[in-house]
């Protein structure tokens, strides 16, 4: 089997029956590798939040179906409940959440639903802590004494702990100042290369996921519009522009560098790439 996630014919409509109806997803079909980090976007309202949600089985499919390792992820109470724990979700501002009277026991509440020893627990929550960047002498601090990026730090971890076997993100970065946003995504790549876990993050950073997945999907009016690696995505700028999205400032620089007579690849999408090309356009031109 290819894939760890699956969904065919996905469809989610809201207040069903009532003036108020509205389809938030249609006709969605997508699939997840095992080990493979998926960076989705697109416009606000397209769908993208309403779609992980399906993920995990907090939103149940008006139509279609989901598939964890080949289960249909409804096929029965227990099925859902125990996908929920292989499958781990953070919610964009996942700091309102925390609750527990220490960032230990938060980072804990996962692991004990999952009827681990304390030892286990224990493990986990030091290890989860550890690849969030939460330092020891914060585990027994109060979540509601530390930073916004240092709540959000917690949350991740509280979902880490777990180990999910699929770690989606929605907007992991969002309400952080640079280096915070930098710092949070380092760590998750940083999770992502040492577990081999799947990993989905829904941003708005072009930069962000241009730099950190391994393919793309787009969304557009609740479908999806685009899936391919960042060089196919971006090489598509206008049909982005069309749906509200920009691309790198890279690869606008790159374009706007071909639109004035030098031939650089505008496909380029990260910072170093476009030091390749430029170095590559001076070494043929040697002695100049």
């Amino acid at each position: 089997m290819s894939y760890i996630i699956k969904t065919e014919g996905l469809c989610h409509r809201y207040s069903i029956g009532t003036p108020f109806e509205r389809t938030a997803i249609e006709d969605i079909s997508f699939e997840a590798r095992s080990g493979e980090f998926i960076g989705i976007i697109g416009h606000t309202g397209s769908g993208k939040s309403t779609f992980i949600q399906h993920l995990n089985g907090l939103l149940r499919p008006t139509e279609g179906k989901v598939f964890y390792e080949g289960t249909d992820i409804w096929s029965s109470k227990a099925t859902t409940r125990d996908i929920r724990f292989k499958v781990g979700l953070v919610f964009q501002y996942p700091e309102y959440q925390l609750f527990e009277e220490t960032v230990y026991k938060d980072i804990a509440f996962g692991p004990q639903n999952m009827k681990l020893s304390d030892e286990e627990v224990d493990r986990r929550v030091r290890e989860a802590a550890e690849f969030a960047g939460i330092g020891e002498e914060l585990l027994e601090k109060s979540p509601f004494e530390l930073s916004g990026g240092q709540k959000r730090r917690v949350a991740i971890a509280g979902v880490i702990a777990m180990r999910p076997n699929v770690l989606i993100l929605d907007e992991p970065g969002a309400g952080l100042d640079p280096r915070g946003r930098e710092s949070i995504i380092e760590n998750i790549r940083r999770y992502h290369r040492a577990t081999g876990a799947t990993v989905i993050m829904v941003t708005h950073s072009m930069e962000e996921i241009a730099s950190t997945v391994e393919r793309i999907v787009v969304f557009n009016r609740g479908r999806i519009a685009i899936s391919g690696t960042p060089k196919e995505v971006f090489s598509r700028g206008d049909e982005l522009a069309q749906m509200g999205l920009s691309v790198p400032q890279v690869t606008s620089i790159a374009k706007r560098l071909s639109e004035l007579g030098l031939p650089v690849d505008t496909s380029v999408y990260t910072i170093e790439q476009l030091k390749t090309a430029l170095l590559r356009l001076k070494g043929g031109g040697k002695g100049a």
